[in-house]
This record gives C-alpha cells, sequence and structure tokens, in this order.
C-alpha cells in the first residue's frame, strides 16, 4: 500500500471517517491506484476546495492548524456581519409588510402637507368668523349698556389676522425630526 488507509487519514486530519469518505466521492482527495489515499496531495486539494468555515467546523473548530488562503477570523467576521446584515433586512421587510415601517421621505412629505393644510385653515379663519364675531360682540354689549353699538366687521378681521399670524410665526419654529 502506497499511502494511508481511510482510518489513518482520519487519525492525520482530524475528521471523522464519514467526513473523509464524503470527500473521497467529492474527489477532494488524491488516491492512488491502489485505493490508498496520498495524504500530502490530498491535504492541499482539501484546502483548496473546502470552504475554510466548513472546513473549521469539521476538525472542531478551537485550533487554526488548517491551511487556507486568508485568515479564518477575517473570512468569519465578514461571514458573521453578512448574517447579520441578511437578517436585519429580511426584519426590515417584514416590518415593512406588516405596515410598522413607513418610509422617511414620504412620512416628512405627509407631516409638512398636513401643517400646510392646518396653517392654511388658520389663515382663512378670521375672514370666515370676523362678521358672526362682530355681531355677537355687538350684540352683548348693547345688551348690558341699553344702547346700540356697532362694531366693525372689517377693524376685528384686521385684529384676529394679526394675532392668528403672530401665532401661526411661532408655530413655524418648531420642527419635526423622525430621526
Amino acid at each position: 500500500m502506497e499511502g494511508m488507509s481511510e482510518r489513518e487519514y482520519s487519525a492525520h486530519s482530524g475528521l471523522s471517517r464519514g467526513a473523509i469518505q464524503k470527500a473521497r466521492k467529492a474527489s477532494r482527495l488524491v488516491v492512488y491506484s491502489d485505493g490508498s489515499i496520498n495524504a500530502a496531495a490530498s491535504d492541499v486539494r482539501r484546502a483548496d476546495m473546502t470552504d475554510p468555515d466548513q472546513q473549521r467546523r469539521s476538525t472542531g473548530g478551537g485550533d487554526s492548524s488548517f491551511s487556507g488562503p486568508a485568515d479564518s477570523s477575517s473570512y468569519l467576521k465578514a461571514r458573521t456581519a453578512l448574517t447579520v446584515y441578511q437578517a436585519q433586512d429580511k426584519q426590515l421587510g417584514i416590518q415593512k409588510k406588516k405596515g410598522t415601517l413607513v418610509d422617511r421621505a414620504r412620512a416628512e412629505a405627509l407631516v409638512f402637507r398636513l401643517a400646510r393644510q392646518e396653517r392654511d385653515t388658520w389663515v382663512t379663519w378670521p375672514s370666515r368668523v370676523a362678521a358672526l364675531m362682530a355681531a355677537e360682540v355687538a350684540l352683548g354689549v348693547e345688551k348690558q349698556t341699553g344702547t346700540p353699538v356697532i362694531i366693525e366687521a372689517a377693524i376685528l378681521q384686521r385684529v384676529l389676522e394679526a394675532h392668528v399670524r403672530q401665532h401661526l410665526e411661532a408655530l413655524a419654529d418648531l420642527r419635526v425630526s423622525l430621526g
């Protein structure tokens, strides 16, 4: 026999005999014509063809005795980062589908539109209520004093508009932060 048996190569590589048999079927081992395993050539081929993470798990993980083209810790860190990113991406997709996550630009546009509608409503309010307020105030003064009083709706409207504008300017300083 030129090379090692499966049991000998299993002891040499630190892999189980089942793993050796799988590697043989997957052509990751170099086999002599008599069926024995060429250990040196098989080690090189196995290192080239096997994922370093898979190889590390199959040998028990702790030691860094495997040979590979890249540093195992950086590979594992990159793989972990990718897995975390994919999990977060799936979680965001689920939240979007449930409706618990909304697009920031869309939410800001909605808040802006609602604020503009509210402002427009307040700006037009004095012209809608000035005449009614003037009549109510005149009636109230007339009941108390007994003399007829005329309150100009246009003057009351200008006073209301000034106070509403002042109030809206104070509200304009408020900023919505969705971040």
